[in-house]
């Protein structure tokens, strides 16, 4: 049930002085979109009756069947802050309907919606917390992003090392605006790397302020003359940037997660979940790590994750416990990178981890060893599985999942991959400069 209703909305507008109203949605790859509408039509768009032409949206319908409605969530309505106050914007975060009134089955935010009942009606809901991580570049005269840092700082540094403070502390402020709370702000270990981190809430409002997170800080960076990047990995020989997840699982208002007896204060429950990630991961990859550039992040050395194992310390496992317990008790995902489609990703983890409630799927030993520096030998021994090593080996282990495929639906999966196969074939049959490089005056 939404907290804000149609006239406390029309009333904000008002007291706001707003003129325009962006209607977002996000396409099958996780891009914000809007349709932009005068305030005059701001009742109309309530009442859910603004259409769209779906046909010229990544992966949502043929030309044929295009007309689409935007409904928007009504608790969703900010006006946006670094815009003119004379003449406001605001924006709505919809969900897409076909022009029968019905979900429309390709809304990658109805998609996590229908993962969302599916826990509802286990009696869990799903709480989830993101640490995206981000880059800033600077821009050349006509405000195209360079590959250059705009700073040589590195973790938790300050200014005068990290240059991109200010446009930081404007992003926080932003949010605040807007009524985020954010929980922690720092410069991260690259030079240029920046990571704001929220608060923890309900899986589908996480969701969203991922979405707002990535187009605020975008529209900030842009007026500081900066360029704000959240591909996984721009530059190559420094860290990329994840999207760590932390999650967890709440049954009236206690943490189903949290066990004082259990290992690491470890439910059964807990246990099971981190089992279904562990199983699915190969094949959640393709969606938590859906570009070719992803996988040039999940290599040894760098920080990221590429083993499939967990443990309650050890960060290069791909699933960590934190060290807190009781409300706080979670686990983190390490491998989600901020290119992922926010409502996607946490549909799939939501339903590896369900998936491993159901079938009691048991994660195997905690890895206290550092797995970095295990030979290959050392980690078949002890039934340690890598990640896909590129997204063409993450979309064949995604074909033979049908948990993961069931998380998407039919519409969904069958768009995504074949956006993604396009993707492939682009990049394979290319010559790279790395290749010019190494053979050009060799043979």
């Amino acid at each position: 049930m939404s907290k804000l209703t149609k006239n406390d909305i029309l009333r904000k507008a008002q007291d706001s002085n707003v003129k325009f109203i962006r209607l977002q949605f996000t396409d099958i790859l996780g891009i914000v979109k809007n349709v932009t509408i005068t305030v005059e039509q701001l009742e109309k768009a309530l009442d859910g009756e603004i259409m769209f032409d779906g046909s010229s949206i990544e992966g949502f319908t043929r030309i044929q069947e295009s007309d689409m409605y935007l409904k928007p969530d009504y608790d969703t309505f900010v006006v946006l802050p670094w815009r003119p106050k004379d003449g406001a914007e605001a924006r709505l975060i919809c969900d897409v309907y076909t022009a029968d009134n019905e979900p429309f089955e390709g809304c990658p935010r109805g998609i996590l919606k229908k993962v969302i009942n599916e826990a509802k009606e286990l009696g869990f809901t799903m709480y989830a917390g993101p640490e995206p991580e981000f880059f800033l570049f600077e821009t050349d005269e006509k405000g195209r992003p360079m590959l250059v840092t705009h700073d040589g700082g590195g973790y938790f540094d300050l200014s005068p090392v990290d240059l991109g403070e200010n446009a930081r502390r404007d992003i926080v402020l932003a949010l605040d605006k807007m009524g985020f709370e954010v929980e922690a702000a720092h410069h991260e270990v690259a030079p240029g790397q920046h990571e704001i981190d929220f608060k923890y809430t309900d899986a589908l409002r996480t969701a969203d302020n991922i979405a707002t997170f990535k187009f605020v800080t975008k529209a900030i960076a842009k007026e500081h003359g900066l360029y704000a990047t959240f591909m996984p990995k721009p530059i190559f020989g420094i860290n990329g940037s994840g999207m760590h997840t932390h999650q967890s699982l709440f049954k009236d208002g206690n943490n189903v997660f949290y066990d004082e007896n259990g290992e690491l204060g470890l439910s059964e429950i807990a246990k099971h979940y981190i089992g279904g990630l562990l199983k699915h991961a190969k094949s959640f990859a393709a969606i938590t790590n859906p570009t070719i550039n992803s996988y040039k992040r999940l290599v040894p050395g760098y920080e990221a994750p590429v083993y499939i194992s967990w443990s309650g310390k050890n960060r290069s496992a791909l699933v960590r416990v934190p060290a807190a317990k009781g409300l706080a008790t979670r686990v983190e995902l390490r491998n989600p990178d901020p290119a992922a489609n926010p409502y996607l990703a946490l549909a799939v983890m939501l339903k590896s981890g369900l998936d491993g409630i159901k079938n009691k799927i048991d994660p195997g030993p905690q890895t206290f060893n550092n797995i970095y520096e295990m030979t290959e030998q050392e980690r078949i021994k002890a039934g340690i599985e890598s990640l896909p090593a590129n997204l063409k080996e993450a979309l064949e282990h995604l074909a033979k999942d049908e948990v993961i495929k069931e998380a998407l639906g039919k519409h969904a999966y069958e768009h995504f991959v074949k956006a993604k196969t396009i993707e492939w074939d682009i990049y394979r049959t290319q010559v790279h400069k790395w290749e010019i490089d190494q053979y050009l005056d060799v043979f």
